[in-house]
């Protein structure tokens, strides 16, 4: 197996590409769709890290047991939809402990006004108030030593995580400015299609993974009598015509769903359900749902019974990508005059 600097070499027209998941709550046809569908399909034409940030997931208190499990799931669901640790690295932050000292060096480099402005950040702690961990306000700093820390040349975000993108950006821009060209500037990279599924439940917010509603989100573990009776449970809309339109964001919600993983254009959709009511609309996604899952779900299974086997690839990961950190480290360190050769 060759290591991803050597590959990067070899293969000068391929970019290298960062991605993370949180290791939390349910992995869901919106992660599928946005994200896992096209890290898969993109790995003969990228140089791709896949992390799971189980170091993220402390900003709010975890339990140690169900983190590991969910870690070992994730990574599960990942291997069952098709990455490749052949052509992938895939593996847990916390393997990795440049990511955390990056991160404290970083935290010398960003400003108070830059965190404060985060976006997520002002959210979450008005729910939290004072019991807001200081994790929180610092995450966008974590996220941007896992970037800048393999040299990233593209990051797949949504449009919610854009803005830490674009800190980052200015963190590389600020520290290269300062001590001289060190970090690659990454560009962010937001699907077209699928990069925003909304909640079921509520098609005015996008679906998430820690929601506790049965009826939010279809998870790609799921059976199917679930997957069908969240999708029959789904808000709809006034009206009867099946189209695309804006102004019926739960209709919009299940044909954006349905586009992403049949692959057909708006107006083929369309003229697919012309003259039909939404019920028959709801049967069509659940039975495409688990048809599409039902692989996904048969090859989880498989894996689910041999732990060690995930352990094994998580652990080759980590081992792949920590030259490539290594070599960040010491360039970071030579910049900061923090080493003395």
């Amino acid at each position: 197996m060759q290591d991803m600097q050597e590959m990067q070499t070899a293969q000068t027209n391929r970019k290298r590409v960062f991605s993370g998941i949180q290791p939390t709550g349910m992995i869901h046809i919106g992660n599928y769709a946005g994200a896992i569908k096209n890290w898969v399909a993109s790995q003969d034409q990228q140089d791709n890290i896949f992390c799971l940030v189980n170091l993220h997931a402390h900003t709010v208190r975890q339990d140690p047991d169900e983190l590991r499990a969910k870690t070992r799931e994730v990574a599960g669901i990942l291997l069952a939809a098709g990455i490749d640790p052949d052509k992938s690295a895939l593996f847990a932050q916390s393997d990795v402990a440049a990511h955390c000292e990056l991160a404290w060096l970083l935290n010398c480099v960003a400003s108070m006004g830059q965190l404060e402005r985060m976006t997520q950040y002002k959210e979450k702690s008005q729910k939290l108030k004072e019991q807001s961990s200081v994790g929180l306000f610092t995450y966008p700093l974590l996220m941007a030593a896992d970037i800048l820390l393999y040299q990233t040349d593209r990051v797949p975000v949504g449009a919610d995580q854009k803005q830490h993108v674009e800190l980052t950006r200015d963190l590389a821009q600020r520290f290269n400015s300062t001590f001289g060209e060190t970090f690659v500037m990454p560009e962010p990279v937001i699907p077209p299609l699928g990069a925003r599924i909304m909640g079921l439940d509520d098609p005015l917010k996008k679906m998430s993974k820690s929601s506790t509603s049965f009826g939010h989100a279809i998870g790609v573990l799921d059976p199917p009598e679930v997957i069908t009776k969240k999708i029959k449970s789904a808000k709809t809309d006034s009206g009867s015509e099946i189209r695309f339109d804006e102004g019926r964001p739960g209709l919009l919600n299940l044909l954006t769903i349905y586009q992403v993983l049949s692959g057909l254009g708006r107006e083929a959709i369309e003229q697919q359900f012309d003259g039909k009511g939404y019920g028959h609309l709801k049967l069509a996604l659940a039975d495409m749902l688990i048809e599409v899952l039902r692989p996904l779900q048969s090859r989880y299974q498989e894996l689910a019974r041999d732990p060690h086997r995930i352990d094994s690839v998580l652990k080759k990961g980590a081992e792949r990508v920590t030259p490539i950190a290594q070599k960040t480290m010491a360039l970071v360190k030579e910049r900061m005059g923090l080493s003395l050769a």
